[in-house]
């Protein structure tokens, strides 16, 4: 057998991840239009790359279909700016590291509000609700308490908590 590039194995296994949530996504958008997953036949996989997840982004983490919430790096969400309620595929590699990709993006707005801190949380008030926004991202703005920013906030859900810092203005 012919000695293959690390680089290339790499690329390959990349191309192989972005297959299978490709197929996820598709999975899911289906099931959206038939309705209920009865109508749709399961695709069959050997998850041979690790353990697959999906779950529902909570604003800082992903509470899994399993019941269990799993720690997303707060940079990936940032980066990402996962909103809460977002869809996200977990791959737990036989190595044991996790992989993130978000699957599914719910409806979002785009709103400005001002930034504080307080009891060391930040929060953004917009119009007089506060949604909590991740220290990663106020660092990477350089954001600082009192300034004017915008924040992605779930669309429909008023409950929503959390919200992802697209800028500070």
């Amino acid at each position: 057998m012919p000695d293959v590039p690390d680089k290339q194995i790499k690329r390959l296994r990349s191309l192989i991840r972005e297959a299978e949530t490709n197929l996820a996504a598709a999975h899911e958008l289906l099931i959206s239009l038939v309705g209920d997953d009865e109508k749709v036949t399961p695709i069959a996989r050997d998850d041979t790359l690790g353990k697959v997840i999906e779950g529902v982004f909570d604003g800082q983490n992903m509470v899994g279909s399993d019941g269990k919430t799993y720690p997303v790096p707060a940079n990936y969400a940032s980066k990402s700016k996962l909103v809460q309620g977002d869809i996200l595929k977990l791959t737990i590699a036989d190595d044991g590291a996790f992989m993130y990709k978000q699957i599914g993006p719910i409806p979002r707005k785009q709103v400005v509000g001002t930034l504080k801190l307080e009891n060391g949380h930040y929060s953004v008030d917009v119009g007089g609700k506060n949604y909590r926004v991740l220290l990663a991202s106020v660092t990477y703005f350089k954001a600082k308490p009192g300034d004017q920013v915008s924040v992605n906030i779930p669309e429909e859900d008023a409950s929503a908590e959390w919200a992802a810092l697209e800028a500070a203005l």
